[in-house]
């Protein structure tokens, strides 16, 4: 994974929450809100929370007296989530990396972690300091997306964007957030991390946008994939937004709203 791959900053927190989260992440969110809170855990930690749209899920359905610690490895992430989150005494806001978590053993009842996994440079590791923290009887809960090509929308703007850059295509999709899909390598892992008793699910579902535009800029600029373009050539941004426009467009749609499948894997660890 590319050291860019891992930068939310600049305008991306507010495209990403904007555009993204209702694309693809609040269908996802309100599952694993409704997963997590089934147990009735006193103690939650959330890793990777991103722009904060599992924790405003979350946060409604936890016991008064439940203490839930919200981190993210970004920063400029963090503090936005906290601005779109409300007043919520009980949350506890902490820039923390999942691979040196801050906290005592057996700490939580759950950790928790939506579509975070596939950044870690080290997933082992992750997993291994997730159940460090974990309580007797605790559980892992979180979610990787499935390959490229279930996903149809970061497909298309994928093929899209390397139409603009033939020589060296933006692969930031496909390499990162679509590229740790394999059920067998993530079981594996979290074996190796220490974990026995795993279960994954695959859900499918279906991404919904007001139109193609919409979609292309969500990814174009609300991702780390605006890093690689500017990185390649800046001037090109808005190109590469357009040709990603008229590749979803001439897919599912030249008029109106707009509509794609979505697939991701859904895990429970414990043990």
């Amino acid at each position: 994974m590319a050291e860019s791959d891992k930068v939310f900053a600049g305008s991306i927190p507010k495209f990403y929450d904007t555009l993204m989260v209702p694309l693809i992440f609040e269908a996802y969110a309100t599952d694993m809100a409704a997963l997590v809170a089934a147990s009735s855990p006193g103690s939650v930690l959330e890793t990777a929370a991103g722009s904060g749209v599992v924790t405003r899920a979350l946060a409604p359905r936890l016991g008064a007296d439940a203490r839930y610690v919200v981190t993210d490895l970004n920063q400029p992430m963090l503090d936005y989530a906290a601005t779109r989150q409300g007043a919520h005494s009980r949350i506890e806001w902490r820039q923390a990396d999942a691979l040196a978590l801050p906290f005592e053993d057996a700490s939580f009842d759950v950790v928790c972690c939506q579509f975070g996994a596939m950044f870690f440079p080290n997933r082992v590791a992750g997993y291994a300091e997730a159940r460090r923290v974990l309580k007797p009887g605790g559980r892992l809960v979180f979610s990787v997306w499935d390959r490229i090509e279930e996903n149809a929308f970061a497909d298309d703007v994928t093929n899209a964007v390397a139409t603009v850059f033939p020589q060296d295509p933006p692969r930031f999709l496909a390499r990162t957030p679509h590229g740790y899909h394999d059920t067998a390598l993530i079981r594996e892992d979290l074996n190796r991390a220490g974990f026995t008793d795993i279960g994954i699910e695959t859900h499918e579902k279906l991404s919904r946008a007001p139109s193609a535009r919409d979609v292309a800029t969500a990814y174009c600029q609300g991702t780390p994939l605006r890093n690689e373009i500017e990185t390649r050539d800046a001037s090109l941004l808005q190109l590469a937004t357009e040709r990603a426009t008229e590749a979803i467009a001439s897919r599912h749609g030249e008029q109106g709203p707009v509509a794609g499948k979505i697939q991701a894997h859904v895990i429970v660890a414990a043990g």
